[in-house]
């Protein structure tokens, strides 16, 4: 392992160890909660722009395989953990972490006091960061990052979002069978991928939708035409990466679908654009919501669902003028499902896919089956 040596923007300066890929990277640092499921994590293309911080010490004790990827690659910038394992005992282990990372330059970044880390994020909030192992002097980390761009200010998606259609034809995996269910669809829609996980895909398919993903900059013409001709039912806007406000194009195409009533279902971003296509922008979080451990109110139900979560950004309160909450965190209170008044449209904030994560949210696909 070499030395790595992390620069932060509030000043502090720390050295480590590295693993997996070398060089020189600048992102966005935030913490992650979840005690199970890093490599899912790690592939989320939601987390690009970012380094995460596991508060789980022990991280690679049961490797990597290609049955748990959430996408083609990883896109994260590095990842902080207290204690990595590189050799792996699970017999589904195909690799261990640090290949999966160095195949897709991403930094490891381990032997590192995480509890330090992640209580100076709560208290400071998320903070940009500049790891390198090429570079150990603090003036010239601290320059790099100052004329870096910071997270909000890069399209990620652009980076993440498929450049060609493809149809998905897989549904929920099956643990007992090492195979995946045989999807049973009845509806047709379009997924627009923003950085789609390849669960909710599953998901998607298991409540009965038959999914085609599409690229980011897919027009609302085109998306309109197929809804007018009976070609497809409805839309899914994905998770993605990155802060909603900046994402121009992707609003304007929302707006006309939401005035040509299209019927619509967010996750994620794809929550956070619906709320600034009907005029609410959004806000950034202090430090977000990062985790598999997140207690979220159904407000249809009155039960409490433990939630998969991850993100920085949130909608404002003042969207229940157009809207009606289902859903709310019961951490801080805030919004985490809507219901549109004015067109078919449901959103929700967390993550009902569970991966990694509860099965408890799991349901709202269907919801989205049965409104379509």
């Amino acid at each position: 392992m070499k030395k790595v040596s992390l620069y932060f923007e509030n000043g502090l300066m720390l050295e480590a160890k590295s693993f997996g890929a070398v060089g020189t990277s600048v992102g966005e640092v935030v913490f992650n909660t979840s005690l199970t499921g890093y490599q899912e994590i790690v592939t989320d293309p939601s987390y690009a722009g970012q380094f995460v911080t596991f508060t789980m010490p022990e991280i690679g004790n049961v490797g990597c395989n290609a049955q748990d990827m959430e996408s083609k690659g990883a896109y994260c910038k590095g990842i902080i953990v207290r204690s990595y394992q590189d050799r792996p005992s699970n017999f589904r282990c195909e690799e261990n972490l640090s290949i999966l990372l160095e195949r897709n330059n991403i930094l490891g970044i381990c032997d590192i006091d995480t509890r330090f880390i992640t209580k100076m994020l709560r208290e400071e909030g998320a903070m940009m960061m500049v790891a390198s192992t090429e570079i150990e002097e603090e003036a010239e980390l601290k320059k790099i990052l100052e004329n870096s761009p910071r997270i909000e200010d890069i399209n990620y998606i652009e980076q993440v979002s498929t450049k060609e259609p493809y149809v998905h034809n897989e549904a929920r995996y099956n643990m007992s069978t090492f195979s995946y269910d045989k999807p049973q669809t009845t509806k047709k829609i379009i997924a627009l991928d923003f950085g789609i996980k390849r669960n909710i895909l599953n998901e998607l398919t298991y409540a009965g939708m038959e999914v085609t993903v599409v690229p980011n900059d897919m027009s609302a013409e085109d998306i309109i035409a197929k809804i007018d001709s009976k070609e497809i039912d409805g839309v899914f806007l994905s998770n993605g990466p990155g802060d909603p406000l900046i994402l121009k194009d992707e609003q304007e195409k929302i707006k006309k679908l939401i005035a040509h009533k299209v019927p619509l279902f967010g996750i994620c971003l794809g929550h956070q654009l619906l709320s600034i296509a009907h005029g609410y922008d959004t806000y950034k979080l202090q430090f977000g919501h990062h985790g598999g451990n997140h207690p979220v109110l159904n407000s249809m139900t009155n039960s409490v669902e433990i939630t998969a979560q991850n993100h920085n950004y949130n909608v404002p309160n003042n969207i229940t003028e157009v809207a009606t909450v289902t859903h709310k965190n019961l951490f801080d209170n805030t919004i985490e499902g809507l219901r549109y008044n004015d067109s078919p449209t449901m959103s929700v904030q967390h993550h009902p896919e569970a991966s990694p994560g509860p099965h408890e949210s799991s349901y709202i696909f269907t919801a989205f089956s049965e409104m379509l």
